[in-house]
């Protein structure tokens, strides 16, 4: 089927307020026309089984056609005119769109889809969706009867939604390291860069009712480091987080920095409990570097559960990385301890541990790479987790914005002293504004 077989017709959908933004978002992920991906027509295959429907694609939405990625049971079809209004229409919000009966739902009764082709009479999708919000496309399934779901297989669509994200972002590393590793003949200083934000999130998705912000410190020009951090939705209203710091330097830590971060973020989606998540972790890196070199690395990964009185409830595993710190209101700082957890990857059978805490409006949260409290003062001692601590308590921090801008002060005061990357992640929930009390007379 071509574009020019799905005219406009008068149902069409609407393109999204932020129209120009969501295709520049398409366009960042280079993957319009590409060739063939295996994994995606795995993802396409396994929505038809889990729905039991005859057709399924993985599509991206372009300005004015929807192109399919992957198929199940659409031989031959690569594309379709974007007016034919189902998967233009379910980009238009992050929910899930669901159309039970095409011929009675007045969003599609007039469509074309419906009236011609395969005759689509049953349609469910989940929007693919960038850590920034922008819509990229659908994961949907199709059939040529009406249909009912069940909440079951709509979590697990949009957990396919998910995983085809999170191998976008992979693939896009990959498209980067390549092109980093190319400068490298000409530019060893802009190699080192590339390749390193290439490893990081290129930006931190909005959580409402709590700051973020992330810096990454690099300690050489042209040496690539093994430090890491992300921040993402689960599916549940909650939010999870990590930072870590592989084994190495050079391609060698970038290709493990790539694997744990995608690893991490995978294995959340199926279980977020944290110490069953590094559990999955660990058994990847085992599996991956069996009969080689061992790799492993530190990490610590939390899990957000928004409150109703504004506070998050924070649950917190780690795997040998050292402590995070709690920045409360009052300026008091606490670390926030994972005792006894282990190195991930290396150890025939780790013990990972857990802690649980409760960010209050005013706190504040500061997990950072061992790059910060092993650096030197000047006085030729190790800063520490006490000297963090000490610089942390003798400031005041509004938010988590301040706070990083406290750690950068810390870490260009200690100069030739900082010796390796220092990752560094902050949350923070803004003070509650209370309404003043008006008098009566």
């Amino acid at each position: 089927m071509t574009v020019a077989e799905g005219a406009l017709h008068p149902g069409s959908a609407p393109p999204p307020a932020d129209e120009e933004r969501r295709l520049a978002a398409v366009r960042r992920y280079q993957i319009l026309d590409t060739p063939c991906d295996g994994a995606f027509d795995k993802v396409a295959s396994l929505a038809a089984q889990i729905f039991r429907t005859p057709f399924a694609t993985v599509s991206i939405v372009d300005s004015d056609r929807v192109w399919f990625m992957a198929t199940s049971g659409l031989s031959g079809t690569t594309e379709i005119a974007r007016a034919s209004g189902l998967c233009a229409s379910a980009i238009l919000d992050g929910a899930p769109y669901i159309v039970t009966d095409t011929l009675t739902d007045p969003r599609t009764a007039a469509g074309p889809l419906v009236h011609g082709g395969i005759g689509v009479r049953f349609y469910a999708a989940a929007p693919i969706t960038t850590a920034d919000g922008y819509h990229l496309g659908t994961v949907n399934v199709l059939d040529t009867e009406p249909r009912q779901v069940t909440e079951e297989q709509l979590a697990a669509l949009q957990n396919l939604a998910a995983l085809v994200m999170d191998q976008l972002e992979l693939r896009l590393s990959a498209i980067r390291t390549v092109t980093a590793e190319r400068q490298m003949r000409t530019a060893a200083e802009g190699l080192a860069r590339t390749l390193q934000r290439t490893l990081l999130p290129p930006a931190l998705p909005r959580v409402p009712g709590l700051g973020t912000a992330a810096a990454y410190h690099t300690a050489s020009e042209y040496e690539v480091g093994g430090d890491f951090y992300d921040l993402f939705p689960l599916d549940d209203g909650r939010w999870a987080f990590f930072l870590g710091d592989v084994c190495g330097k050079g391609a060698d830590a970038a290709a493990l920095t790539s694997l744990t971060r995608y690893t991490l973020r995978a294995a959340a989606i199926y279980d977020p409990d944290p110490c069953a998540v590094l559990a999955n972790l660990d058994t990847v890196l085992k599996g991956e570097y069996q009969g080689t070199n061992p790799r492993y690395c530190t990490a610590v990964f939390g899990v957000l559960q928004p409150e109703d009185d504004g506070s998050f409830a924070l649950t917190l595993a780690g795997g040998g990385h050292p402590p995070a710190l709690a920045v409360r209101a009052d300026g008091t700082v606490e670390p926030v301890r994972t005792t006894g957890g282990q190195l991930i990857g290396l150890l025939p059978a780790p013990r990972f541990t857990q802690t649980a805490t409760r960010l209050r409006p005013g706190d504040a949260l500061l997990l950072y790479t061992d790059g910060l409290t092993e650096a030197r003062t000047p006085g030729g001692s190790l800063l520490e987790e006490q000297g963090l601590a000490a610089h942390l308590a003798a400031g005041v921090w509004h938010d988590a914005d301040g706070l990083l801008a406290g750690v950068h002060q810390l870490l260009t005061g200690l100069g030739a002293g900082v010796n390796d990357d220092t990752a560094l992640l902050a949350l923070s929930v803004p003070t509650r504004r209370t309404e003043p009390v008006q008098e009566t007379r």
